[in-house]
């Protein structure tokens, strides 16, 4: 008797750890597929790399750097002209 159940047991230990190898490939395979579904739709959506970020932030902040420095020369200029800072030669 305990001979036919080490069989059975052993059977169904196998028949398991077959079954835990095919679930194991099967999410393998799940995990592949959504993957390069994502990777596809991420790329029809023409989402900016992280490469293109950091460049068009270097960008902006040059850009501001450079509108903090105009606009100091301006008040200079309107301090020299006598005009208040904020006005126009042009207002009526």
């Amino acid at each position: 008797m305990t001979q036919s159940s080490n069989r059975i047991f052993d059977e169904i230990s196998r028949l398991a750890t077959d079954a835990a190898g095919a679930a194991q490939g099967v999410r393998r395979e799940v995990e592949t597929a959504v993957r390069s579904q994502i990777e596809r739709l991420i790329k029809d959506m023409d989402v900016a790399t992280r490469e293109e970020v950091a460049v068009l932030r270097d960008m902006v902040i040059a850009a501001r750097e450079e509108n903090e420095t105009l606009t100091a020369r301006i008040v200079k200029l309107e301090e020299r002209l006598g005009q208040p800072a904020g006005e126009s030669s042009a207002a009526p």
